[in-house]
């Protein structure tokens, strides 16, 4: 083994020498050719310059610097504001909601109708292999024999998941109720009248003039789109402006009651989550600042459309239907949020490796006709130092791990939220940057990737830089982070 480790060593030594050279050469290159130019063209030297400037008239050396300053200042007030996230919060579920194996699959013995010794035997397969841990938890209607699907248990749950975790980010932060501007709450299939915004905002008695947007039919990704909206809006508010932004799930009125397996996969992967985020566009007790972020719907697909689709089955029951191609369109669809997010991100030293890599695939293609040259792919370890990957599955977390070649503790954080809080849908990012910080890892400077898939089909990226790491390890994983990672079973086949 010590040859193969001789080996990597030289190869990472060889790369860092080639990312150090790349970098300060293309810098050296820059200001040397910039410097040549100049003193090429100007037509004078310094000394004349000096006299030209001494002979001038006081009257249009000050035009020159009113003009200069005014186009500087026009270029920053047309310049896109930065957005800042002040603090984010996460509802922390009380261990009596929890579900573990045995009782998930009790419940189903009790309900005959549901499900066969067949079904049920598929059902403990499917938990096994779906990295979801015991302790993970699902609302109080769950709980019940039959499960209660009524529009009064959705609210209850809505209420205990939002309002705890908007207490949470309040409890976390000095932005007080009345310094919230904006509120964005997202959830995908329960909508009830009033909407979720409405009832944050009446919870907390937020202000008259406050703008409130409910986004709703999004899936998993619904909440790195409400994100987005925040940053456009913030962009163009006054100074000082605060977004509260709320992402959840909500399971009580979706039990599926049927027996297709397809549509009987939500039922087992999805649990009770939320997180609230203050966004704000000024850094005045900022923790973190958003660079970048990419959307990429591949709706236009049939497969990519249906791939997760709500419908009613045979016997008219309601539910969502988890296609078997959803694990194949969300790598495809990640490919494309890559193309467009890259560039972006990426150090030239990388870039530039891309461009030689398709350079070489196009000029063997047309020397041979045809050419399977496998193009390089960038590592994104040199652009980021964290990865929040949706936890939607076992099976997405593996094929997003081999699509950028990531280590395991690159997506530990996605693998330790999926066995503690199971798949808790758009709020599932939120929990693993938590965990980060809970660890200690977070530093100053540091930036961190969030992919986030849903419905639709859809990839969502969005690029963080850390102000301000976590003072404590407060937060979702205050009780259980000693005990995480945890070793998980290996499995030969994933589950979605």
């Amino acid at each position: 083994m010590a040859p193969l480790r001789s080996s990597s060593s030289k190869a990472k030594a060889l790369k860092a020498s080639y990312e150090l050279v790349v970098h300060n050469f293309l810098v050296v290159v820059a200001v040397a050719s910039l410097a040549a130019v100049l003193r090429t063209a100007w037509p004078i030297g310094i000394d004349g310059l000096y006299r030209r400037l001494q002979a001038a008239r006081p009257v249009y050396i000050l035009t020159a610097v009113i003009i200069t300053v005014a186009l500087v200042k026009l270029r920053r007030m047309r310049r896109p504001r930065d957005v800042y996230l002040v603090e984010y919060g996460c509802f922390r579920p009380k261990p009596w909601f929890r579900a573990p194996y045995a009782t998930c699959l009790e419940h189903v013995r009790l309900m005959p109708y549901l499900a066969d010794e067949e079904d049920i035997a598929w059902g403990r397969r499917l938990l096994q292999r779906s990295g979801i841990g015991e302790e993970t938890c699902v609302p109080y209607a769950y709980h019940y024999v039959p499960p209660d699907r009524s529009l009064g248990a959705s609210r209850d749950e809505t209420e205990l998941v939002i309002f705890s975790a908007v207490d949470d980010v309040f409890a976390r932060t000095t932005v007080k109720p009345e310094e919230i501007d904006v509120v964005v709450v997202n959830c995908s299939i329960f909508t009830p009248t009033p909407v979720f915004a409405d009832m944050v905002v009446n919870r907390y008695k937020l202000r008259a003039d406050v703008r409130s947007v409910n986004l709703s039919g999004m899936g998993c990704s619904a909440g790195l789109i409400s994100l987005q909206l925040a940053k456009n809006l913030l962009q163009v508010a006054p100074p000082g402006t605060h977004v509260l932004v709320v992402s959840t799930e909500i399971l009580s009125s979706q039990y599926y009651v049927g027996s297709k397996r397809e549509m009987l996969l939500p039922n087992c992967l999805f649990r009770m989550g939320a997180a609230a985020m203050i966004l704000s566009n000024s850094p005045e007790r900022a923790r973190f600042r958003l660079a970048r972020m990419v959307r990429t719907v591949a709706a236009a697909l049939d497969a990519g459309y249906r791939c997760v689709f709500q419908e009613e089955d045979d016997e008219g029951n309601m539910g969502v239907r988890l296609s078997k191609e959803l694990v194949a369109t969300a790598g495809q669809t990640l490919k494309s949020n890559i193309v467009a997010f890259g560039p972006l991100v990426l150090p030239v030293s990388e870039q530039l490796l891309v461009a030689v890599s398709l350079l070489k695939r196009k000029l063997l293609s047309l020397r041979r006709g045809s050419c399977k040259v496998r193009l390089y792919r960038p590592d994104f370890r040199t652009a980021f130092e964290h990865f929040c990957i949706h936890a939607g599955g076992r099976a997405v977390i593996d094929e997003v791990q081999r699509g950028l070649g990531l280590s395991d503790e690159d997506v530990e954080a996605s693998r330790m939220t999926l066995h503690r809080f199971g798949n808790t849908s758009s709020s599932s990012v939120v929990y693993e940057l938590a965990y980060i910080e809970a660890k200690g890892r977070m530093k100053k400077g540091d930036r961190v990737w969030m992919i986030s898939f849903g419905a639709g089909f859809e990839c969502n990226s969005a690029a963080w830089e850390c102000l301000k790491p976590a003072a404590d390890a407060d937060g979702p994983w205050i009780d259980c982070i000693h005990r995480y990672p945890v070793q998980l079973p290996k499995v030969v086949e994933g589950i979605i």
